[in-house]
């Protein structure tokens, strides 16, 4: 029965950390499925392995080889064949572990062609939201007040240092294109259930990428210690419908890609209509 409770208690919900759960946080993305899966399958069996083996070997040193057990010390200083050993397996462990590694760097760093760009920009103590390409600028996202106090977060049904006034909200299962830069001090702009966390720093532009696989909400937090209420700059990404995305564009004062996309060809067309009449004028 405690079992089941504890279970219970500790379901996770998608997009946001768990009090008393262990492990990573439910994935959002395909990428951070293959995060996790090179850490839980690669790296943490191999951490377990080398740790195991260090402490068998230390305890059967002091056991075999303590003063009680060995009162006549070796004489020895030297085994050519383990010191090749100790250097030549760890150099080909590294090889392996690198192989995957840079395997998987290049996934985040070979971005997709984007479908969205979101432009974050870290301030003392809040993010500005900008969405370039689609003329929506200046969206501030704050903490709200009532997700301050653990109390009464619970009132509010919010999560507690979590809850934003104005979310950042993209598309589901299109590729957001992430700008970071910061206005004052260097910040971290990190979402776990997607896998990235990337420095946002005054006078530059960095860059990373996500396609989010499932409608939902997901929480970040600043990363980097950036001043005395870094505590309460979270981050709150509401993925949604097409549909639903093209309407808060819109109602932000911006134009949808369609739109941009139908004003393009109609420039285009007028263009070549300019063209043509100015040929046959010539001609004339």
């Amino acid at each position: 029965m405690s079992a089941s409770a504890f279970a219970e208690d500790t379901k996770e919900i998608l997009g946001q950390p768990t009090d008393k759960a262990m492990g990573w946080q439910l994935p959002g993305s395909a990428l951070k499925v293959k995060t996790e899966n090179f850490y839980d399958f690669g790296l943490f069996p191999l951490i377990t392995f080398i740790c195991l083996l260090v402490l068998v070997l230390l305890a059967w040193i002091v056991i075999r080889y303590n003063k009680k057990a060995n009162p006549v010390p070796a004489k020895f200083s030297h085994n050519t064949l383990i010191e090749i050993v100790w250097t030549v397996v760890p150099v080909l462990i590294l090889v392996v572990v690198a192989i995957y590694s840079l395997s998987l760097l290049r996934d985040y760093n070979d971005m997709p062609k984007p479908d969205v760009v979101v432009k974050a920009t870290g301030n003392q103590w809040f993010w500005t939201y900008d969405y370039p390409e689609l003329g929506v600028t200046d969206i501030e996202s704050r903490l709200r007040e009532d997700a301050k106090d653990l109390k009464t977060a619970k009132a509010a049904g919010i999560p507690y240092l979590l809850e934003v006034d104005n979310v950042l909200v993209v598309p589901v299962n299109r590729v957001v294109h992430v700008q970071t830069t910061a206005a004052d001090v260097i910040h971290s702009f990190t979402v776990p259930a997607f896998g990235f966390k990337i420095d946002a720093v005054p006078g530059r532009l960095n860059n990373t990428w996500f396609k989010a696989d499932k409608v939902g909400t997901y929480y970040g937090q600043c990363s980097e210690l950036c001043g005395k209420d870094h505590a309460y700059m979270p981050i709150e990404i509401k993925v949604v419908s097409d549909a639903e995305f093209d309407a808060f564009i819109i109602k932000q004062g911006g134009k949808t890609r369609a739109m941009l996309a139908s004003e393009a060809t109609a420039s285009a067309a007028a263009a070549e209509e300019a063209a043509a009449s100015a040929a046959v004028t010539a001609s004339a």
